[in-house]
């Protein structure tokens, strides 16, 4: 998922001093918690005021396209995409990665179904929800192809999804769901209703959070200092405590 940082200014008449400046900040929601978090750290020690808007593209890219300071994509894949459906709006030269994170499986409260492996995915009856897009596309196959799986559990994909939105208003919407494969990130945002089932590590894949200023930014100093405090040694803890590497 992707996400914008933009910048805006409201001048003090009296003192001539800017005043409300804010950071805005746009993209994906699977990236929102460890962002949202360390946004309102950044604003409590450096006084810059960071906004948060989070969700599909389509949401937001529109604002973006104004007021946009910084990227960040939830897949490497997914940044590319952005820049060749929109070129010109981010510096490919500042692109830089945070942090990687790795897929799992999701599964219901008290997994009813005993999913404890990618192999339990083929098993009869069991409903896949998959997300064709925002960061997960081919995540699964890539995960199954390793294993010789592709066929369970292609057969076993309920419904396939764009967004990572769509295929969490199915999954509370309807229970006969009972597995997604996503990141496990996702799980930490949704522990009221998933439980994580976690791949060893010879079968986890990782795929990467990165991040760029854009090539039109007035406020080149501000994303350069957000960018520098997103990469860290405490803000690195703070994405591990949502489920990145």
């Amino acid at each position: 998922m992707l996400v914008v940082l933009g910048f805006s200014t409201e001048m003090d008449s009296n003192r001539g001093l800017a005043v409300n400046d804010v950071v805005k900040v746009y993209g994906p929601g699977g990236p929102l918690g460890p962002i949202k978090e360390l946004a309102d750290q950044f604003t409590n020690e450096t006084g810059i005021k960071v906004e948060v808007t989070a969700g599909p593209e389509a949401k937001w890219i529109d604002q973006a396209k104004k007021d946009a300071d910084i990227i960040y994509g939830g897949s490497e894949y997914m940044l590319t995409d952005f820049m060749l459906n929109h070129p010109g709006i981010i510096n490919e030269k500042t692109r830089t990665e945070l942090y990687s994170r790795a897929a799992g499986i999701l599964v219901r409260k008290g997994n009813p179904k005993n999913i404890q492996s990618l192999e339990d995915l083929t098993k009869s009856g069991v409903k896949i929800i998959d997300v064709n897009g925002a960061g997960q596309l081919g995540l699964w196959e890539d995960l199954a192809g390793r294993k010789g799986l592709i066929p369970g559990i292609s057969s076993n994909i309920a419904i396939s999804v764009k967004s990572s939105a769509e295929a969490i208003d199915l999954w509370k919407a309807n229970s006969k769901y009972d597995a997604w494969i996503t990141y496990e990130s996702w799980h930490y945002r949704l522990s009221d209703v998933t439980e994580l089932v976690q791949l060893p590590e010879e079968d986890k894949l990782y795929r990467g959070t990165p991040v760029s200023i854009t090539s039109k930014t007035n406020n080149k100093k501000e994303a350069k200092q957000f960018i520098n405090y997103l990469k860290s040694d405490t803000s690195h803890q703070v994405f591990q405590k949502w489920g990145w590497k």
